[in-house]
């Protein structure tokens, strides 16, 4: 008599046929385009906020912008503009929430831009050819 575990191994030994699919992609859709670059963009654009963060926070508790102050108070003078408060938690932040939203705005008319031109480029190549496999 065969038992279950017998029966599971021959069925496992059985390997399984090998579908292969090739299809061509010859649209994108323009507003699913937008829509996703925008997301990215939203999601590039908090990482170089937190980015941003973390590297004044480190630079910051390492001195370094005291330092560069100082140094910069020895070259110029004492009445040149102060780095420390050129490069404040504030204003580092700032600007950094201004390339963050111009980061946002590109990425999204990039990724609109992308979908026209491969729209456009499909009516001469054809469209990409992908395959796709079960396995």
């Amino acid at each position: 008599m065969s038992t279950v575990a017998e029966k599971l191994q021959r069925k496992s030994q059985r390997s399984a046929p090998v579908k292969q699919v090739r299809l061509k992609l010859v649209y994108i859709d323009f507003w699913s385009a937008v829509k996703l670059s925008f997301l990215v963009a939203i999601c590039l654009s908090i990482a170089l906020l937190i980015t941003t963060l973390m590297i004044w926070v480190v630079l910051s508790s390492l001195g370094i912008i005291n330092d560069l102050d100082a140094l910069f108070a020895e070259i110029l003078g004492e009445d040149a503009l102060s780095l420390a408060e050129i490069l404040s938690l504030g204003q580092v932040m700032f600007f950094a929430s201004i390339v963050a939203v111009l980061n946002a705005v590109g990425g999204t008319v990039l990724g609109a831009v992308s979908a026209l031109i491969y729209n456009l480029s499909v009516k001469l190549t054809g469209g990409l050819l992908v395959g796709f496999t079960n396995n």
